[in-house]
């Protein structure tokens, strides 16, 4: 299957300005750009045909030069990732498959990548599909605190019967009554931001406006169910460490901890 990797990366993050350029040590004490760490990940996942950074500013494009990468500019009027890797698909040569990396997200494992390639692979209706992953009961007290705190930890899932997604958002989902966090493993599932999409499934994101609850939930997804197309849910296993994004400066310091902790340099 022709599955290409796209990295969008945008420079002007409201939370944290100049992100893909920021600076992160791995197990050799060398620092990268956040990009090019991205890039490192996503070549590390097995099925993909290429890897391309997608961008709107000129100082992530050069940023890109030491990776070694190809870079497709994109208009500055993209609302997020998706809108970003619908527009760069023109740039592109009949993909069977586009893979949306988060440029912020390189603790990503490989796998889950590649379950998600996959799974496409074997359900020909499926037009979007996404990784999600149980969490553990203590990683949702955390999650708790945080929300209690007024911060956002991360995005929960809940799907039907056949795996596909009832509905994503940032306050943890479902209802835990008492005793549901007794156990080791808990009933929430985390959405992991990586998606796979048909390509007719992003010509139709293009063409929906944004919805009500993708703007309230501020998550890019809801656009499709919105519209009433499936998104695909593939669990993942949880991995031995916890997952972190690179959305606040003070994400720095964990993050350079996992790549030390996983031999990358």
């Amino acid at each position: 299957m022709n599955a290409v990797i796209l990295i969008p990366a945008r420079y002007g993050s409201s939370r944290y300005p100049g992100k893909p350029l920021a600076r992160l040590r791995g197990a050799t004490g060398v620092a990268k750009p956040l990009i090019e760490r991205s890039v490192e990940a996503a070549r590390r996942v097995a099925g993909a045909s290429g890897v391309f950074v997608v961008t709107d500013d000129e100082r992530v494009s050069e940023a890109c030069g030491p990776a070694r990468v190809g870079v497709i500019m994109t208009s500055p009027e993209c609302r997020n990732g998706t809108e970003r890797c619908a527009e760069a698909m023109a740039q592109l040569h009949d993909p069977a498959l586009v893979i949306n990396f988060q440029g912020d997200a390189l603790l990503t494992p490989p796998g889950f990548v590649e379950a998600l390639i996959a799974r496409m692979d074997q359900d020909v209706d499926a037009l979007v599909a996404t990784p999600a992953l149980r969490l553990r009961s203590d990683e949702v007290r955390a999650l708790q605190a945080e929300e209690a705190a007024g911060r956002v930890g991360g995005t929960s899932v809940v799907t039907d019967g056949q795996g596909h997604a009832l509905y994503f958002s940032k306050r943890l989902i479902p209802h835990l009554p008492a005793g549901a966090l007794d156990g080791e493993m808990s009933p929430v599932r985390l959405h992991v931001g990586v998606y796979a999409y048909r390509p007719a499934a992003l010509e139709l994101y293009a063409a929906t406006p944004p919805s009500e609850l993708e703007q309230l939930e501020g998550l890019e997804q809801l656009r499709f169910l919105a519209a009433g197309v499936p998104i695909a849910v593939v669990d993942v296993a949880t991995p031995s460490f916890a997952l972190r994004e690179l959305n606040n400066p003070e994400d720095a310091e964990p993050i350079e901890q996992a790549l030390r902790e996983a031999g990358l340099e």
